[in-house]
């Protein structure tokens, strides 16, 4: 029986990466070579990833409780890679980055954009898929927008996940709009079914899914971004040789076509609307 493509990639990568994280050792001068994140991982055989589990297609929470999508596919290859299991720990958007501060989990997978700010306090890896602001609305109005200056105004509210790259955009770009922070997708999204907000401000793809999953609102969404997101992995950066097997584990996905093959799988195909609550 023929395997399947990601199948056959995700082996691939389990070998070619199978011990190239190494939690002892020695330098050239004799020092003792730590990483703390990689020994955590290897000796409870566990790795922890925090997701919103709220970002279809990249992770989202199934009907039976499962967290499914492109991110969940890519940890669980990490994982694999690793020898140990995967755990996925599920928590509103602005919990993940404190848990990766206090160790709660190993690494952060959720839609998190690469930015300077967040940068200087966790380290990153990637990207590993670009994504860019968008906008879903009820309003005929704002549906085509091609200048973002006509959101711009007092009488304008706009829903934004809260400490989101979303956030600091209508902050930056839409500072006289009125502002709605939302800890989550669900509640960002039942702020424009309920016309609570004119417009919420996300990533591209999660607009564009949203006006699937509900076909009689009358949803609307940009066709093109409005900004360039690249998304990656966020992680301890005391952990030097982690950062390091998260580079080398990206870059050998990339070249193997992995990367390419979940983008095609979630984002090309629709077969995971009908196991969504």
């Amino acid at each position: 029986m023929r395997k399947p493509v990601l199948w056959v990639l995700t082996t691939v990568l389990a070998v070619c990466l199978a011990g190239c994280v190494h939690t002892s050792g020695t330098t050239s001068t004799g020092s003792p070579l730590a990483s703390p994140v990689a020994s955590r991982i290897l000796e409870r055989g566990e790795l922890n990833v925090g997701m919103a589990g709220d970002m279809p297609p990249l992770n989202m929470t199934n009907r039976n409780g499962k967290v499914i999508g492109m991110e969940p596919d890519l940890a669980k290859s990490m994982a694999s890679a690793m020898g140990v299991k995967l755990t996925i720990k599920t928590m509103n958007f602005p919990d993940l980055l404190p848990a990766l501060a206090k160790g709660e989990v190993d690494m952060v997978m959720s839609g998190m954009t690469i930015t300077p700010k967040r940068n200087l306090k966790t380290a990153f890896v990637g990207p590993y898929y670009e994504s860019g602001k968008s906008l879903l609305t009820k309003t005929d109005t704002f549906a085509d927008i091609e200048d973002a200056e006509v959101l711009n105004s007092p009488d304008t509210k706009l829903a934004a996940l809260e400490n989101s790259t979303s956030q600091e955009w209508v902050e930056k770009i839409l500072p006289k709009a009125k502002l709605i922070k939302a800890k989550n997708y669900e509640q960002a999204v039942d702020l424009i079914l309920k016309g609570q907000a004119d417009a919420l401000i996300a990533d591209f793809p999660i607009c564009l899914v949203t006006v699937f999953r509900y076909p009689e609102e009358n949803l609307m969404a940009l066709g093109t971004p409005l900004s360039y997101e690249p998304i990656g992995v966020a992680v301890s950066g005391s952990d030097h040789l982690m950062i390091n097997w998260l580079e080398n584990y990206l870059k050998i996905a990339k070249a193997a076509g992995y990367l390419d093959k979940l983008e095609e799988k979630w984002f090309q195909d629709d077969f995971w609307l009908d196991e969504l609550p």
